[in-house]
C-alpha cells in the first residue's frame, strides 16, 4: 500500500514540475520591457560644438544701441565696451551726455553740421586735444561742459554759449587766449577752477558767475574785473567770483573789486 502511494505522489510531482516551469516562463514573458533613455552629458561637449564669441568694436555698433536716445537727447554714460571717440549722432540730437568714457580727442568732424545741438557734456573723459573749429558749426550750442579731462588749451568757442565748464583740467595761460571769452556776449557761467592758469582772461559783461579757484594766479589788476579806479562803473551782473586756492593776497589789490557788488567768496590768506 505504501508503494502505491509513493508512485501516485511521484506521478503528481512529474506533472507539476513542467507546469510550474511553464507558468514561470509565461510570467517572465509578460514582464514589460523598460525603455532606455540616453541623457546627453552637456559637460562633455567638445569646444568645437560651442560657437566662439564675436568681438564687437564700439564704433561698429549703432549709436542708439550703445546709448539711450530719447526725444532729442542722447545718453552715452560709462559705455561698455569702452567708447574712445564721439559717436555718430542722430541729426535731431539737441542734448549729448557722453560722460565718464575714454574719449581722447574731439575732431573737426565729430559735430559737423549738428545745428540742433544745444548742450554737450563730456565730463570725465580723457580729452587732451580739440581740433580748432570743432564747435564752430554749432550755432545753437548754449552749454559746453568739458570738466575732468586733460586739456591744456582751448579752441575757439561758439558765440552763443551761456555756460562753459572746464574745471579740473590742465589749462595753462598760454593755451587760453586773453580774449577767448570776451566776445561771448551771452556767457553767464564760467568755471575754470582747478587748472594751471597764471592770469585771469578778459571777462565779458554778461557774466554772473566766474570760478577761477585753485589755479596759479598770483596777481590781478584794477582792470581784471573793473575799469580802473573809476567809481561810476558797476558790474551789475557779476554776483559770484572765486579766487580761493591761488597764491594771491586780495588785500594787496583793494582797487580791484570796487566795481563788484560783493567781494570774492572762499577762504583766503
Amino acid at each position: 500500500m505504501m508503494h502505491i502511494r509513493i508512485l501516485i505522489l511521484s506521478s503528481l510531482m512529474l506533472l507539476w514540475i513542467p507546469t510550474s516551469a511553464a507558468n514561470n516562463g509565461y510570467m517572465e514573458l509578460r514582464k514589460p520591457k523598460r525603455d532606455v533613455v540616453i541623457i546627453p552629458d552637456y559637460d562633455m561637449l567638445q569646444d568645437t560644438d560651442i560657437e566662439p564669441a564675436v568681438s564687437v568694436k564700439v564704433d561698429e555698433l549703432p549709436t542708439c544701441l550703445l546709448c539711450v536716445c530719447l526725444s532729442g537727447s542722447v545718453y552715452c554714460e560709462e559705455v561698455s565696451p569702452e567708447m574712445s571717440t564721439v559717436p555718430a549722432l542722430p541729426k535731431e540730437t539737441a542734448y549729448l551726455y557722453a560722460r565718464f568714457n575714454k574719449i581722447t580727442k574731439i575732431s573737426l568732424s565729430d559735430f559737423a553740421d549738428m545745428a540742433t545741438l544745444r548742450s554737450i557734456d563730456l565730463t570725465g573723459n580723457l580729452i587732451a586735444a580739440i581740433d580748432d573749429g570743432a564747435f564752430s558749426k554749432l550755432p545753437n550750442l548754449e552749454e559746453l561742459i568739458l570738466a575732468e579731462n586733460k586739456l591744456t588749451k582751448l579752441p575757439m568757442l561758439p558765440s552763443q554759449l551761456v555756460l562753459f565748464n572746464a574745471n579740473f583740467n590742465k589749462l595753462r595761460t598760454q593755451g587760453v587766449k586773453a580774449t577767448a571769452f570776451k566776445k561771448l556776449t551771452r556767457l553767464a557761467y564760467l568755471y575754470l577752477g582747478h587748472n594751471e592758469l597764471t592770469a585771469v582772461p578778459q571777462l565779458p559783461e554778461s557774466l554772473h558767475v566766474v570760478h577761477l579757484n585753485n589755479n596759479k594766479i598770483a596777481k590781478i589788476t584794477d582792470q581784471t574785473f573793473c575799469k580802473g579806479k573809476t567809481s561810476y562803473y558797476i558790474r551789475h551782473n557779476l554776483d559770484e567770483v572765486r579766487l580761493d586756492g591761488n597764491p594771491i593776497t586780495l588785500s594787496t589789490y583793494p582797487d580791484s573789486f570796487v566795481c563788484l557788488q560783493s567781494l570774492p567768496i572762499g577762504w583766503y590768506n
